[in-house]
């Protein structure tokens, strides 16, 4: 099919997904989770293959975002039954008011129609995207990168089953057959067909998109994350944090991407720093991170002299930019200045520099003494998410079922109509 053919397919499903009701929103959410595992075996065959035909053209770190196992399949099922589980957006009743006039006006949460989603290379974007949209009653339409095509149409193929099975309209899931910058570029122009596209990738992903949308688009998360060592840090609390924030899994927007350390701490901090990201990762047969220092930072260790461009890069690799502060405000300051407002830390025992970091700095998610890791809708109770928002109208932060839904004013009367000059004029007869 081509693009606009999908687009069409997917309006057709708008209605039908709109009037379910939880029970039958629910039931085939469990339906794509039990597809998915069924179909094991194709899905983990296809993605082989896309990870065979990447090697030697991408980075490791990459090529673990593209591969796929039988235990992230797994999480991809209770992802699913986990937005299954929590209560269904659509009719809620946000604000209720009760003018004097008796009119009943009623803000309700509805569906917003069809979500257009362009992402990347994770393959377990398609299973996420298509829960949420479903519980939030949208169709949505997915357009993944050519390297991951194989594994993601496996994927929808097992999800479009689940909604046989479960009788609804199977194009509430499409996948955008065509990978090049033309189907891009038409999903951002849809006028029409499209009611909100969001952006899941790279800088140059998200400026495309919001640059050349003419269709409703969210600015997703680029993602600069800083974790701020204070002078009041426990220093092994901060190690703890930097380590799991950096190499947990680097490939991801939430990963660590700058450390800036109070002068304070810093000739005791980063010695250590050093020690259990580089020293002992090597001999630990794993991927050293590679630091790349301010003058300050490389008068106490070795390492990369930091180019000015390293504090505003999204490394997604074993790579960490690290300079050394002379205050809070140095830090507040630093952060303005590169920040692509996603999630940045601060580690501290002083109350009063938490309070004042998490005032200062503007981004979606601010933490004190915790990984920058967690910035997920999984881990934020939302199920799972379908991205994180880095602006500030509709949506901020990671984006679950409220964020998909938009809203409409049901006003309940009893014959009322509105009072003026012009509701007073007589008939003639009168």
């Amino acid at each position: 099919m081509t693009t606009h053919e999908i687009l069409l397919a997917a309006q057709a499903a708008r209605m039908p997904l709109a009037l379910a009701d939880a029970h039958a929103k629910n039931a085939a959410l469990e339906a794509m989770a039990v597809a998915l595992i069924a179909a094991q075996d194709e899905i983990l065959a296809a993605n082989r293959r896309d990870v065979e035909a990447a090697r030697g053209h991408t980075t490791d770190v990459m090529l673990d975002r593209l591969a796929l196992t039988p235990g992230r399949l797994t999480d991809m099922a209770k992802g699913m039954r986990e937005v299954a589980a929590l209560p269904d957006p659509v009719g809620a009743v946000l604000r209720k008011i009760v003018r004097p006039n008796g009119l009943l006006i009623e803000k309700t949460a509805v569906p917003m129609g069809v979500i257009a989603i362009i992402y990347e290379s994770r393959p377990n974007v398609t299973s996420d995207a298509a829960a949420l949209a479903l519980k939030a009653g949208s169709a949505c339409v997915l357009r993944c990168g050519r390297e991951a095509w194989g594994s993601c149409h496996a994927i929808v193929e097992a999800l479009r089953a689940g909604l046989r099975k479960a009788h609804l309209p199977e194009c509430a899931i499409s996948l955008v057959e065509d990978t090049t910058h033309a189907s891009a570029n038409e999903l951002m122009t849809a006028d029409g067909l499209v009611d909100l596209l969001i952006p899941r990738g790279g800088a140059g992903l998200i400026r495309a998109c919001v640059q050349n949308a003419t269709v409703p688009c969210i600015q997703t998360g680029t993602g600069v994350c800083h974790v701020y060592v204070d002078a009041a840090a426990d220093l092994a609390m901060a190690l703890d944090i930097v380590d799991n924030a950096k190499t947990s899994r680097p490939s991801v927007c939430n990963a660590a991407e700058a450390l800036l350390v109070h002068r304070d701490v810093a000739a005791a901090f980063l010695p250590a720093l050093k020690q259990r990201l580089v020293d002992d990762r090597t001999a630990a047969g794993l991927a050293p991170v590679e630091l790349h220092l301010d003058e300050r930072a490389a008068a106490i260790l070795d390492g990369v002299p930091a180019a000015p461009a390293d504090f505003d890069t999204e490394y997604l690799d074993y790579k960490l930019s690290v300079a050394v502060v002379d205050s809070l405000q140095d830090a507040v300051e630093h952060i303005a200045r590169h920040s692509t407002h996603h999630s940045d830390a601060i580690v501290t025992g002083d109350k009063v520099a938490a309070a004042r970091f998490a005032a200062c700095v503007d981004s979606a998610a601010v933490y004190i003494n915790a990984s920058t890791r967690f910035t997920d809708g999984g881990e934020f109770g939302l199920g799972c998410e379908m991205g994180i928002s880095t602006q500030k109208l509709h949506a901020r932060g990671p984006m679950g079922l409220a964020e998909l839904c938009t809203y409409k004013y049901i006003i309940h009367g009893s014959g009322q109509v509105r009072g003026g000059a012009a509701a007073k004029l007589q008939t003639p007869c009168g």
